[in-house]
């Protein structure tokens, strides 16, 4: 590979990796061959995945990795647990040549039984499948302690070492331990728990460490209840102290249910040229394929012709045989002995949320990355879209927005931000003082400032705006509209945004008479219009609180001709107010600044001695 060729390849790396989310998942690199060759978990993908290409890395495991990686792909997920799961998944399917820390088993803890006649139940790094049956690993180790305790009130298994067998209790050759007197076993070494009744009890932990807590709890409450109508309330008390531990600690994860088996889970994303479909396939219980695919658009083809080609291609490639296929949407398909389910709730559903979450993240990271290597793009599509959703005769190229304040009506002032492009034009920012309006009249304000700026516009045939934001309701918008079409004849869309009883900003208004515009409050659309109102707010303010400050810090010192700064400063430091500088006389006056400013500050302030000296 050659010098330039290893710069293009990284280069494309990175910019996978500047798209990346900030979210939980398992990502996968590739050779050039498009071979697995590493599967890794991540709190947080974009910084995981960013520290593989950090110039500082000097671990050669690392570089050598690094050195072979042409392509990035990824799946995100709820939970660092839910991580882990995923990428034990991948690593067992793909047994990828990076890969070493997971194919053991031993960099996170998991739950061992033992086989024996009474087992055991511990925690180990330790993998031996001789000696018992695992559950894990466990990423987190605070939830494999929960569970661990969780089993231990529920079932309150032996802790003890000694190989117990039933012809030794019958021999009785144990002796109970101080758990059996602190009640945290059963003592079955001496016969006071039956075998059976053990048994029964490590099932039932088998199937909570399996994650099939639902079944367990629809048990448990059916052994309640026949317990209670035979009238073995003891009994029943026990089964119900059981059942309520367990349903206060139930806490499913989506990428592992063990009640889903040989599933395949299909959603689709779409925007006018690409759709992008994501596939996610459960086996055992667990997800083992996870794949975003895009699909240019030749036609005005529709989800479901999509969908349906999507299906066929990925099952082929995959070679899936499910018999059952997950689909946000009823839809016919072609083949035989497959049903679809459209869950509404439960686990099917939790899936297909997965889905539809990762075709939206694909589809959003997509767009970021392009619109990185293109920045105009962005801004085409957000005009494109207030466009689209006020039904404007053009894309607002340039927009702007008014905004009043004053206190009780004093230092009024008002501010007019520009927006070109979607991005602030600060050098046709405008101030305005308001000058024919008495007394706290916004509307009369508004009037005034909107009249004068584009009065002003035409005279210099300037540009006029594509769009005018009132920072208000319906009343400032009518306003605006009393000018611009009533008085100056003009043409120009007007939207106003609205507050609700928290001045928080809630409702896009178009039209007349104004009408809501739906859109989705946490939108990037909606959080760039309001961004403009908080533009134009901020401006208004600083403009009006200077203008405060000035009249606030004004002296009389200040209308005295003859007396600067440094002047003033030296008085305010000798005689600390106005007041003693009046009752100062001239000799004072002298010792502080000198003879002829001292005769300037004591004609102002005595004019009627100066006269009758005369």
């Amino acid at each position: 590979m050659t010098k330039e060729e290893n710069e293009a390849r990284l280069k494309k790396l990175k910019g996978i990796v500047s798209a990346l989310p900030e979210k939980p998942g398992s990502y996968q690199y590739y050779d050039a061959e498009g071979t697995i060759i590493y599967v890794g978990k991540a709190k947080n993908l974009k910084s995981r995945v960013s520290s593989y290409f950090l110039k500082e890395v000097d671990r050669y495991k690392t570089k050598v990795l690094v050195s072979k990686i042409w392509d990035i792909s990824y799946t995100v997920v709820n939970t660092e647990e839910d991580a882990l799961l995923l990428e034990n998944s991948l690593i067992k399917k793909y047994n990828p040549r990076y890969n070493v820390l997971l194919k053991d088993g031993k960099t996170y803890p998991s739950i061992c039984i033992t086989n024996e006649p009474f087992p055991r139940i511990f925690k180990t790094r330790t993998i031996n499948k001789k000696w018992g049956t695992y559950y894990g690993p466990y990423s987190h180790i605070g939830s494999m302690y929960a569970i661990l305790e969780l089993i231990k009130k529920l079932y309150r298994p032996r802790t003890c070492r000694q190989p117990i067998t039933p012809e030794g209790i019958g021999q009785k050759r144990y002796q109970v331990c101080l758990e059996y007197h602190i009640k945290n076993c059963g003592a079955p070494c001496i016969g006071k728990q039956s075998m059976e009744d053990y048994q029964k009890n490590i099932a039932q932990a088998r199937e909570i460490l399996k994650g099939n807590t639902r079944q367990l709890l629809r048990d448990l409450r059916a052994e309640m209840t026949a317990l209670a109508e035979a009238l073995r309330f003891e009994e029943a008390e026990e089964v119900k102290r059981r059942y309520l531990l367990l349903e206060q600690f139930t806490a499913k994860s989506e990428v592992v249910s063990h009640t889903i088996n040989n599933v395949d889970v299909f959603s689709i994303t779409n925007d006018e040229r690409i759709a992008f479909i994501n596939y996610i396939h459960v086996s055992n219980g667990s997800i083992n394929q996870s794949f975003t695919f895009e699909y240019k658009k030749k036609l005005d083809e529709t989800d479901e012709e999509l969908l349906s080609l999507g299906i066929i291609e990925m099952r082929e490639r995959f070679k899936s045989n499910a018999r059952e296929i997950i689909l946000p949407h009823e839809m016919e398909l072609p083949l035989e002995g497959v049903t679809v389910t459209v869950p509404q709730r439960g686990d099917k559903k939790t899936l297909l949320d997965l889905s539809i979450m990762n075709g939206k993240q694909y589809k959003f990271d997509r767009l970021k990355q392009s619109e990185k290597l293109n920045p105009e793009q962005k801004a085409v599509r957000l005009m494109k879209e207030i466009q689209e959703a006020l039904h404007l005769p053009k894309m607002p190229y340039q927009i702007e927005c008014f905004d009043n304040s004053n206190i009780s009506g004093t230092d009024a002032v008002a501010a007019c931000v520009v927006f070109k492009r979607m991005k602030p034009s600060k050098q046709d920012y405008r101030k305005y003082n308001i000058k024919t309006v008495t007394g706290p009249d916004d509307y009369a304000s508004m009037h005034e400032v909107v009249s004068r700026r584009y009065r002003r516009l035409l005279d210099e045939q300037q540009p006029l705006p594509d769009l005018i934001i009132a920072d208000g309701g319906r009343g400032q918008m009518e306003v605006i509209r009393q000018v611009i079409q009533d008085e100056l004849g003009l043409d120009i869309p007007i939207a106003g945004l609205a507050k609700d009883d928290r001045h928080r900003t809630n409702e896009l208004l178009y039209g007349f008479p104004p009408r809501v515009i739906g859109m989705k409050t946490d939108s990037e659309l909606f959080r760039l219009l309001t961004h403009i109102q908080d533009e134009v707010h901020r401006f208004a303010i600083t403009f009006h609180r200077d203008k405060r400050s000035k009249h606030q810090l004004h002296s009389e010192l200040d209308d005295i001709r003859g007396i600067g700064p440094k002047t003033k400063e030296l008085l305010l430091k000798q005689f600390k107010s106005v007041k003693r500088m009046k009752a100062a006389d001239i000799q004072s006056l002298t010792d502080a600044i000198g003879g002829s400013k001292a005769q300037l500050l004591f004609r102002y302030f005595h004019p009627s001695d100066q006269e009758e000296a005369q």
